[in-house]
C-alpha cells in the first residue's frame, strides 16, 4: 500500500472579501496552491488521499518520543555515562519535568495535531457520495479508519495525562480535552476520565460494523476487525471491564490467525526482520521515502567509526535475570555488545536489542533502526486474557492459567500448576513484564496497578549515572 500525501494544502481561514466598484463581485481569496477545506472532499480519490495521509501521520506517532519517555521513566533502565541528558527529565522525575519538556510537549501536541486532521476527515467524508457499492465499501473503510485512529489517539492520551480508570471516581476524575471538531480558536477544558473512555468506545463502536467483513491477516497494514477487537480489549482492560476484555482478546486468539512463535529463530525474526506471524497490525514503512520519522536508537547507539555501542540507557541486571536460560525471548530482546563511554574503556554489556533495525530497510551500510511498526500483536492479547481472567475469577480464572501457560510454553518456559488468586495474578504480571518489555507498557501498568518502584541492581555501576533519582 502506497502512502501518499495530500497534494493540495488545506487552508482553513476566515474568508476574505474584496468589493470591486466596477463589477461589485465578492471574491474568496486563498494563498496560491491552497484550497478551502471542503474543496478537498469532492471525489473518492480525495477520500483515498485523506486516508493515506492519516496512516502516514499514524506512522509518525509510534516509537521515539512516543515510547522513550515512559520507558526511561520506569524501573527497567539506567542512564549511561554518555546519555547526555537525553530524556533526562523523565528519567530523574525531577522538578524540571514540566509541561514544556519535549517528552510531554511533543507527545501532547503530536497527538492533538493528528486529531485535527482526523476530525476534518470525519466531518468531510459525508460530503462525498460513493457512486457504486464498491465505492461505498471503500468509504466505509475510510470512515472506520478515521474513527479508530481517534479512538487510538485518545487511548494514548488518557493513559499519559490522567489518572487510571477507577469505576468509583471516573465520572469526576479529570480526563483530557475532547476535541471532536476542528476549531482553531477553541480552548476546550478537560473532560472527565469517564467521558474520555466513553468517547473512545463510541468511536470503536462506529468503526466495528464498518469493518465487520475486513478479515484479519498477519501483518495487516490497515485496520481489520481483529485490530478493532485488539484495541477494544486493551481499552476494556484499562477500564477494569474484565469480562469484556477477556472475551475480545479470546476472539482474536481463537481465530488461529496469529500462532505464537515457539523457536529462537522465530521470535528473533519478529524483531530483526519483521516476521509477521504474531502481528495483528503493523504500520506501513518503505525505503527511501516512507520510513518512520521516530526510531528507538537510544537503546543501542551503534557507532560505526569504532564499531562500538554507546547507548543512552542500559537495562538493569535484575531485568536481564527475569529471563531464564530457556526463555527464547532473551536472545531476541537483548544482546551482549562491546560498549565504550566517556572513560574510553570497553565494557561488555547486555543491551536492549528489540529494535535493531531491519536490514531490508537500511539506507546505508549500518542500521537506521527502521522496522515495521507493530500496532497490535497477539502476545499482548494473551496477557490481556490472562490478567482479565485472573481478576474476573471463576471459570475465567481457570482459563487465565491456560492462556498464561500457552504463552509460557511457546516462549520456552515450564507450565505453572495449581495456582489461583493472588499467586496467579502475580505470575501474570511477571509474564506481562517479560513479554511486553520495552514496548511502552511498563510505566502505564505500574500506574494502573498502583505500584511504585525503586531502581536497583544495575549491570555495572561504573558505566551509569549514580545518585538520587538515577539508581536509587
Amino acid at each position: 500500500m502506497k502512502m501518499k500525501k495530500i497534494i493540495n494544502t488545506v487552508f482553513i481561514a476566515a474568508s476574505m472579501s474584496v468589493l470591486f466598484t466596477a463589477c461589485k463581485k465578492e471574491l474568496e481569496l486563498f494563498p496560491p496552491g491552497s484550497i478551502e477545506l471542503s474543496q478537498s472532499f469532492k471525489t473518492m480519490n480525495d477520500a483515498k488521499a485523506w486516508d493515506n495521509n492519516l496512516y502516514s501521520q499514524l506512522r509518525g506517532r509510534i516509537n521515539g518520543v512516543f515510547l522513550a519517555p515512559q520507558e526511561v521513566q520506569a524501573d527497567q533502565l539506567n542512564a549511561s555515562l554518555s546519555y547526555g541528558n537525553r530524556n533526562g527529565n523523565p528519567h530523574r522525575w525531577g522538578s524540571s519535568f514540566l509541561a514544556d519538556d519535549y517528552a510531554l510537549r511533543d507527545t501532547w501536541s503530536g497527538y492533538y495535531f493528528m486529531m485535527k486532521n482526523v476530525n476534518a476527515a470525519i466531518a468531510g467524508y459525508p460530503l462525498i457520495t460513493p457512486a457504486t457499492p464498491a465505492e461505498q465499501k471503500l468509504m466505509d473503510m475510510y470512515k472506520a479508519d478515521a474513527h479508530l485512529m481517534r479512538a487510538w489517539l485518545y487511548s494514548e492520551l488518557i493513559i499519559r495525562f490522567a489518572k487510571p480508570y477507577e469505576p468509583a471516581t471516573a465520572a469526576t476524575d479529570p480526563g483530557v480535552p475532547l476535541v471532536l471538531t476542528y476549531n482553531p480558536t477553541d480552548k476546550p477544558a478537560r473532560s472527565t476520565v469517564q467521558a474520555t473512555y466513553d468517547q473512545i468506545l463510541a468511536d470503536i463502536n462506529i468503526a466495528k460494523p464498518l469493518l465487520a467483513t475486513a478479515v484479519g491477516s498477519q501483518g495487516a497494514k490497515r485496520f481489520t476487525i481483529h485490530s478493532v477487537k485488539a484495541l477494544e480489549a486493551r481499552v476494556k482492560l484499562y477500564m477494569k471491564d474484565w469480562v469484556a476484555a477477556k472475551t475480545l482478546a479470546d476472539e482474536v486468539i481463537s481465530s488461529g490467525t496469529y500462532p505464537l512463535h515457539n523457536t529462537q529463530a522465530g521470535i528473533n525474526s519478529m524483531w530483526a526482520t519483521d516476521n509477521m506471524q504474531e502481528v495483528i497490525q503493523q504500520v506501513f514503512v518503505a525505503k527511501p521515502n516512507e520510513l518512520a520519522p521516530n526510531v528507538n536508537d537510544f537503546f543501542l547507539g551503534y557507532r560505526a567509526g569504532d564499531n562500538r555501542f554507546v547507548p543512552d540507557f542500559i537495562p538493569s541486571q535484575w531485568v536481564i535475570d527475569k529471563f531464564g536460560a530457556t526463555d527464547i525471548r532473551k536472545g531476541a530482546y537483548f544482546a551482549q555488545k562491546t560498549c565504550r563511554f566517556l572513560d574510553n574503556t570497553d565494557y561488555t554489556l547486555w543491551l536492549v536489542n528489540k529494535y535493531p533495525g531491519n536490514p531490508a530497510l537500511f539506507t546505508a551500510a549500518t542500521t537506521n533502526y527502521q522496522h515495521a511498526l507493530k500496532l497490535f500483536r497477539v502476545g499482548e492479547l494473551y496477557m490481556i486474557s490472562a490478567e482479565a481472567g485472573a481478576r474476573a475469577g471463576g471459570a475465567s480464572e481457570a482459563d487465565a492459567l491456560v492462556k498464561l501457560n500457552a504463552l509460557r510454553a511457546a516462549r520456552g518456559l515450564t507450565p505453572l500448576v495449581g495456582i489461583s488468586g493472588a499467586t496467579l495474578l502475580n505470575e501474570v504480571k511477571e509474564e506481562r513484564f517479560r513479554e511486553l518489555a520495552f514496548e511502552g507498557f511498563r510505566l502505564w501498568d505500574l500506574k494502573r496497578w498502583h505500584e511504585g518502584f525503586t531502581r536497583t541492581a544495575p549491570q555495572n555501576i561504573s558505566v551509569i549515572q549514580v545518585g538520587p533519582n538515577f539508581n536509587t
